[in-house]
């Protein structure tokens, strides 16, 4: 991740603007006051630097909940604070180079809110969970440019290689999003994807609640899938094969296609040097053989008057509160010159969604997008609203 080391954190006057970059306020942490961040915008870009401090020393770099899908608006906003504050830098790995030429110009790479406001139906969808080095994704949408393809990866470098390709080889039918795909599968409209890749995932074999193959991320393909439609797993992992087989199978009624050592068209970096090392792949490919109801998320993110005082809502730090298929984790408060902020996670058990609210006066704000319109979200949403109007 990158990051600065400096000796000494020196706050400027908010709001701040140099070179394209707009510093906006800064928050304190009221239980740990060794922590900040900092507000910053970047080509509508919104996001928090973090400071830490470190003994005789202090680190600056992005928040890991609000990072951008671009490391070089992360670049540019560390670089530019620590100019425009004066900061004795003792150590960096931020490179002070431009732009790269094809990031440019490149416009594949969509937020959250692209897809959730204006979800492309008028084509075949396909989707990619965790595209990795990108070699399949690329490959399957410069043969298949009648359909739309979704990449969607966390993995910073990854991102951007893609979208370098995306850009050399003039692909229009590709976008890639930064984003947990469990939650994204939630918001896609009903019967439009014709296929759902799930190549090599993280087996989180010691932690298998986050892995992305679960009942409920099925349920979901099932639903998104047109008839006829595939849901392909992928994987080197005797125990997550097992664990999906059995995932799968538990279904009242489902078409698998069970291969294994199967050769496809294309293979990744990491395929080639497991079979180099004649390890097996096992592919479980499910159809979907049914027609889904319409998507139907009823209900919005809006707050009425707040009616807590600030003390009271200092006092949610650290509490849980758990409803009916989901719950509320009030994680940090932070002090503005003029509010309150609150860290949260929340939504389902098995997918939560991490966010920031601002609280001024008697009104709050998603801070710095709405959480994802997911019915999860918007039980979470209703009874925070709830929690907030005492």
């Amino acid at each position: 991740m990158p990051h600065l080391h400096i000796a000494e954190f020196k706050e400027i006057e908010f709001p701040f603007e140099e070179e394209g970059v707009s510093f906006n306020f800064i928050a304190e942490n009221m239980n740990h006051e060794q922590e900040r961040l900092i507000s910053a915008t970047i080509d509508r870009d919104d996001f928090f630097l973090l400071v830490k401090d470190e003994g005789n020393r202090s680190l600056l770099k992005s928040d890991k909940l609000t990072r951008p899908a671009s490391t070089y608006s992360v670049h540019k906003a560390l670089l530019t604070y620590a100019k425009v504050a004066k900061l004795e830098v003792i150590s960096s790995n931020v490179p002070q180079h431009q732009k790269n030429i094809h990031l440019e110009e490149v416009s594949a790479l969509k937020k959250i809110e692209y897809f959730a406001s204006n979800f492309i139906t008028d084509r075949e969808v396909r989707v990619e969970v965790g595209f990795g080095s990108g070699r399949h994704l690329l490959h399957q949408a410069y043969n298949n440019p009648e359909i739309l393809f979704i990449g969607i990866e966390i993995h910073r470098p990854s991102i951007e290689q893609v979208l370098k390709q995306i850009t050399i080889q003039k692909l229009d039918n590709l976008l890639v999003l930064d984003y947990d795909a469990r939650l994204f599968m939630e918001l896609i409209p009903s019967n439009i994807v014709g296929k759902v890749y799930v190549h090599f995932p993280v087996p989180w074999d010691k932690k298998p609640h986050r892995r992305v193959i679960s009942t409920s991320f099925i349920e979901e393909a099932r639903r998104v899938l047109k008839v006829g439609g595939q849901l392909e797993l992928r994987t080197d992992s005797e125990n997550y094969y097992a664990y999906s087989y059995e995932t799968f199978i538990a279904f009242n009624k489902t078409i698998l296609h069970i291969n294994k050592n199967r050769d496809i068209a294309i293979s990744s970096k990491y395929e080639d040097r497991w079979k180099k090392m004649e390890k097996n792949i096992y592919d479980i490919t499910m159809i979907n053989e049914e027609e889904s109801d319409a998507l139907s998320l009823d209900g919005d993110f809006s707050f009425i008057d707040v009616k807590l005082s600030s003390d009271e809502i200092i006092k949610l730090h650290k509490k849980t509160k758990k409803f009916d298929g989901g719950f509320i984790h009030f994680e940090r408060v932070y002090k503005l010159l003029d509010g309150i902020m609150l860290r949260l996670s929340m939504g389902s058990f098995d997918r939560p969604e991490h966010l920031y609210i601002i609280v001024k006066k008697n009104s709050a704000d998603y801070f710095p997008s709405l959480p994802l319109k997911s019915k999860s979200n918007l039980s979470a949403h209703k009874y925070l609203m709830g929690l907030l109007n005492g």
